[in-house]
């Protein structure tokens, strides 16, 4: 064990140079690898897919390893700036973006096609710990209504694209940041009793196929064939995998071609199949070692800056885990968020391991100021 220390050492040395957390960079280590395992089998065995997954992982960690450098001091200066850059962007999509799939979501810049709604993921959060950072706790309901301003408004355009997924991932990442801010359990209340009353409304706004997963979800058997297929199928996949699931490569539902979107959103459905209710339970408590790690580093935090946004994120990621695995078992509706750091995709890869990156400076900012 002493010879395992002595090694282990140097890299930690190194690792802290770099202002990477090692437990956290840890944890995302393992999700990842085991999201390549998965993927190998949800794509069919293909090594093309496996070598672009890994290209987007290795972009995604070298972002994170770029915003861990970041002082937190800069990214407070940058919050307003950024935050107004990103509402310029959405208005930009919606006036004149890419089309794809019914939905006015990209940017083409002639190289590359950007998301813009993936980086308000980060933006809304920095600018909500920002607002309320410097002010005193808990806020008061004059400001609580300013941050709910700065949160709703990019929710809306992001909802107008239409990507109900993304647009309920960036307003819990800004409620986040005012629940952690010490919001009163009684404004807390009075919003959700609020958005309960204003429920009506929000479905006279959907548009149709969003009302379709709706229904679909509060009984998917009424169209086996249609809406409901990816659910019922998913549903399958996950209860046939038992206790212990079927091995490594030997699913049934996903290698017969039984499940739709196997590689990306329902890729937990192949996960649970082949490995399990033990298998799911494992990933699971490697999501919960990532999440705790980085709430630790939130509540260690130096400033309320710092604090309000890492916890933000953290939460913010949290929330990836619940959405991605209550619709793959048929707990949420279908809204299109992919498993975190698992599911084929790299725009929110790159952009949850930006996120981590931000965690990791505000930690080895501490570091660097604590004798």
């Amino acid at each position: 064990m002493l010879g395992a220390r002595a090694r282990g050492a140097p890299l930690t040395r190194l690792l802290l140079a770099l202002r990477v957390d090692p437990p956290l960079l840890l944890g995302i280590l393992a999700i990842a690898a085991v999201g390549m395992v998965v993927l190998y089998s949800a794509g069919g065995e293909s090594t093309d897919l496996l070598i672009q997954q890994g290209v987007r992982l290795g972009i995604g960690l070298f972002v994170m390893l770029v915003a861990a450098q970041i002082p937190p001091r800069n990214l407070r200066l940058w919050s307003p700036w950024l935050f107004a850059a990103g509402l310029g962007l959405l208005v930009w999509v919606l006036v004149a973006g890419e089309m794809g799939g019914g939905a006015r979501r990209w940017i083409d810049l002639g190289i590359v096609t950007v998301q813009p709604s993936e980086g308000m993921k980060i933006a809304v959060p920095m600018m909500v710990a920002w607002y309320l950072g410097d002010r005193a706790l808990p806020p008061s309901f004059g400001r609580v209504l300013v941050t709910g301003a700065l949160i709703m408004v990019p929710v809306a355009l992001v909802a107008w694209q239409p990507d109900l997924g993304t647009s309920l991932l960036i307003a819990s990442a800004g409620a986040f940041g005012l629940f952690l801010a010490g919001l009163r359990w009684r404004l807390m209340l009075g919003f959700l009793l609020t958005g309960a009353a204003l429920i009506p409304v929000g479905w006279h706004m959907m548009y149709d196929y969003q009302r379709r997963r709706v229904l679909t979800f509060l009984d998917p058997e009424s169209d086996p064939l249609g809406a409901g297929y990816h659910i019922i199928q998913s549903k399958i996949a996950v209860g046939s995998g038992g206790l212990y699931g079927k091995g490594w490569l030997n699913g049934t539902q996903s290698r017969l071609d039984f499940l739709p979107e196997r590689s990306t959103d329902f890729i937990f459905a192949v996960f649970g199949e082949e490995f399990g209710f033990f298998g799911g339970v494992l990933l699971l408590f490697l999501y919960l070692c990532v999440i705790g790690r980085a709430l630790y580093i939130s509540a260690e935090a130096q400033d309320s800056f710092g604090r309000l946004l890492a916890g933000s994120l953290a939460l913010t990621f949290f929330v990836y885990v619940v959405v991605n695995i209550g619709m793959v078992i048929g707990l949420l509706p279908v809204v299109g968020v992919p498993l975190p750091l698992v599911s084929y995709g790299g725009t929110s890869m790159v952009t949850l391991l930006c996120a981590f990156g931000i965690i990791m400076s505000i930690r080895s900012h501490k570091r660097l100021l604590a004798p």
